[in-house]
């Protein structure tokens, strides 16, 4: 699917949830767009202006930009208030309340790691389906509750990722500038907050252009239109993606973000969103760092063992019970 579908197919799909878009905006070179998108979620109205300048090696790509959406729920004065050193950002569906819930009674109640300031925020889009005015009902009730959670007015489906990776690093750039450093962590992760510091503290860690995890080299694109990761060659036309970082949970200088955010604007967006962001990386002449130890990102746990995540610093689980039950595990006197 190419951007114009995309965002088309964008488009019909927040008219079925009750977002009326007019005007959508379409590609154009040497043009300035407007496009004017009325949310019935808020009461606000937002104008969004596409600025398309005369480039010879690229044009202006509006399906991932950021600003092109506006956040439902916001917490715009947290950083302000809590000055984070960190932030964990977690990508999330409306739907998953079990996993928010599991995450709140572990890794993310840990506020201060290492006399450094730590927090952590949820990351949705709008709720599809028949219930998706229940669950959305349920969101608001869940964020005056515990303040924590970002809501943004695309589609929360697995083809937006990409768009929801972007409206993170938007949300770090215009909300969370004084923090040093940003994590993309998805919502299945054993997280070990304390192996996380100490690689942050660590002097040897660069404090700006860093960005490192589980890193992904010479993948190829996958063109087989049954799988799950197909992306066709109009959205990346080279057979392998450069260098990148495996989209479980990634650390960042929190310099990156803004220059993830304007680079954005000149990379045809495809919806494998942490090869994108490998994209967005390469453009800025940057490449990816290995961690010390890579085997601290590690993919799945397999068995359990509590060394293994005594060492770790993210891997994946397969349940928010089986990650607090690991937590109780770990967290527990030797």
């Amino acid at each position: 699917m190419n951007p114009i579908a995309l965002y088309t197919n964008l488009v019909k799909k927040m008219r079925l949830n009750n977002v009326e878009i007019k005007a959508p905006v379409k590609l154009h070179r040497d043009k300035q767009v407007q496009q004017t998108a009325t949310t019935q979620h808020t009461t606000t109205t937002q104008t969004t202006t596409v600025a398309v300048t005369n480039n010879t090696t690229s044009e202006h790509y509006h399906v991932a930009y950021p600003h092109n959406y506006q956040f439902i729920l916001d917490e715009p004065d947290k950083c302000l208030k809590q000055n984070p050193f960190l932030v964990l950002m977690v990508p999330v569906a409306p739907q998953q309340l079990e996993a928010r819930k599991a995450i709140r009674s572990t890794w993310g109640t840990e506020t201060n790691v290492q006399g450094k300031s730590v927090m952590t925020l949820f990351v949705v889009g709008l709720p599809g389906g028949a219930d998706s005015n229940k669950t959305q009902q349920l969101l608001n009730e869940e964020s005056r509750e515990h303040g924590d959670l970002l809501q943004s007015n695309f589609i929360d489906t697995y083809i937006n990722l990409t768009i929801k990776t972007m409206v993170i690093m938007d949300w770090l750039t215009t909300r969370c500038p004084q923090a040093s450093y940003g994590m993309k962590i998805d919502s299945d992760m054993f997280l070990n907050l304390e192996n996380l510091m100490t690689l942050l503290l660590d002097p040897k860690t660069p404090k700006q252009n860093y960005i490192t995890g589980m890193v992904m080299w010479n993948r190829p694109v996958v063109r087989s239109k049954n799988s799950k990761w197909y992306v066709p060659e109009d959205l990346y036309p080279e057979p392998n993606y450069p260098t990148y970082l495996l989209g479980m949970g990634y650390v960042f200088s929190n310099d990156l973000p803004p220059k993830l955010v304007e680079v954005s604007k000149d990379i045809k967006p495809f919806n494998i969103e942490d090869a994108y962001v490998g994209a967005c990386i390469k453009r800025l002449g940057l490449e990816p760092s290995s961690p010390p130890d890579p085997s601290q990102f590690k993919a799945y746990l397999g068995k359990y063992e509590r060394e293994v995540c005594l060492r770790v610093i993210t891997t994946i689980l397969g349940s928010p019970k089986q990650l607090i039950d690991i937590w109780k595990d770990v967290k527990r006197s030797v």
